[in-house]
């Protein structure tokens, strides 16, 4: 079930860059802390444009570069799709959460657990610094969805995934499906 809020997404722009394979639960790379990009070149500007042609894709809201495999402090994050003031995607590295307040609870999923949503509490407002893809500094405020987005990719970023964040009891209640994951990731690996 997809949350009411993205019924109608707009979608992104395409690149007509290689689409690359989304990392599914279980593969490794998903628990990997990011090293933080110490230089925005060619090879990063293609593999943030090859991420955001994945994202457009899969019909996403964000990814992160762990779930491309590679360990890199680099998100994505679909704009467009939530905010019509934007008509192109947010390329946004080494990204720090400056401050938060406010709590909401939301019906969250994530492209790396296909087909799998759950009640996440997180911030309702955030403040994000980061750079931009020509290493602009950025300082961007977000309420509501999306914060939570930014909060979602940036802990990609340290290895945190959305299960992480729910209880005991919510996680065994998906113990089977996450089972199911790991060994369709396990699989692929192989």
């Amino acid at each position: 079930m997809v949350p009411s809020c993205l019924s109608g997404m707009r979608e992104m722009p395409a690149t007509k860059q290689k689409i690359l394979p989304i990392r599914v639960y279980g593969d490794p790379v998903l628990r990997q802390k990011t090293e933080p990009v110490k230089n925005i070149d060619g090879r990063l500007i293609s593999l943030a444009e090859q991420m955001i042609e994945s994202l457009a894709s899969a019909r996403g809201l964000g990814l992160a570069a762990p779930q491309v495999g590679h360990l890199l402090a680099l998100c994505i994050i679909n704009l467009p799709a939530l905010d019509s003031k934007h008509t192109e995607p947010l390329i946004l590295i080494n990204p720090k959460l400056q401050a938060s307040d406010g709590k909401v609870v939301y019906q969250e999923g994530c492209l790396s657990f296909p087909g799998m949503y759950a009640d996440v509490a997180r911030p309702q407002n955030v403040t994000v610094t980061g750079l931009d893809r020509d290493g602009n500094p950025l300082e961007l405020e977000a309420s509501d969805f999306l914060a939570r987005v930014f909060l979602h990719e940036m802990d990609h970023l340290s290895g945190v995934l959305f299960i992480d964040h729910l209880s005991p009891i919510k996680r065994q209640l998906l113990k089977k499906q996450l089972k199911e994951l790991s060994a369709t990731s396990g699989d692929k690996a192989k």
